[in-house]
């Protein structure tokens, strides 16, 4: 099957959301543009990982002065919007890859596959690729919903960091008593 590529250049909407109850949530991002819109299936991991990744990439535009000042002091962009329905995941998301490429954050987002290694220059086979053109605004704004996303599940227990779940867990820093 040929791979598809999704282009959202520039992208109008780049959020991450959960879906479920504590515990049971499935994570999507939602990427929106002119040409249309993919929801994508994301691992609470790779939400977090993504997320340190993007708030690095901004303090080094900072440090390096490789942004302008405006750009780089800009509010974030806020979408508490939920995600748009209806909700159909086009892939699970695999390898994520960010570059800083004239004035813009490209994010290169591809399916799961087999060998997990991006193929950015080969259009032709492999994995589908969502490529998303964000400004630092968004990039901002999407940073701090998705802390606040990530931090709306479990709470962690205070001595293992462990979820908790609502009756408890056991704990193995308490020798599997309950906490």
């Amino acid at each position: 099957m040929p791979r598809i590529i999704y282009r959202h250049e520039p992208t109008t909407r780049f959020i991450v959301s959960a879906i479920g109850q504590p515990g049971e949530r499935e994570f999507f991002i939602q990427v929106k543009s002119t040409s249309g819109i993919n929801t994508l299936a994301i691992d609470k991991n790779q939400v977090i990982a993504l997320t340190q990744r993007l708030e690095e990439l901004v303090r080094e535009l900072r440090r390096a002065k490789m942004a302008s000042s405006d750009e780089l002091s800009a509010k974030p962009v806020l979408d508490d919007q939920p995600l748009e329905l209806p909700i159909e995941q086009d892939f699970q998301i695999g390898v994520i890859s960010i570059t800083w490429e004239t004035n813009r954050v490209i994010v290169n987002i591809q399916a799961a596959s087999q060998d997990d290694e991006l193929i950015l220059d080969d259009l032709e086979s492999g994995p589908d690729l969502v490529v998303a053109s964000l400004n630092i605004a968004q990039v901002k704004g999407f940073c701090e919903r998705a802390k606040v996303v990530v931090n709306a599940g479990r709470p962690a227990c205070p001595f293992c960091a462990l979820p908790v779940d609502p009756n408890g867990h056991l704990c193995p820093r308490a020798n599997g008593y309950r906490r």
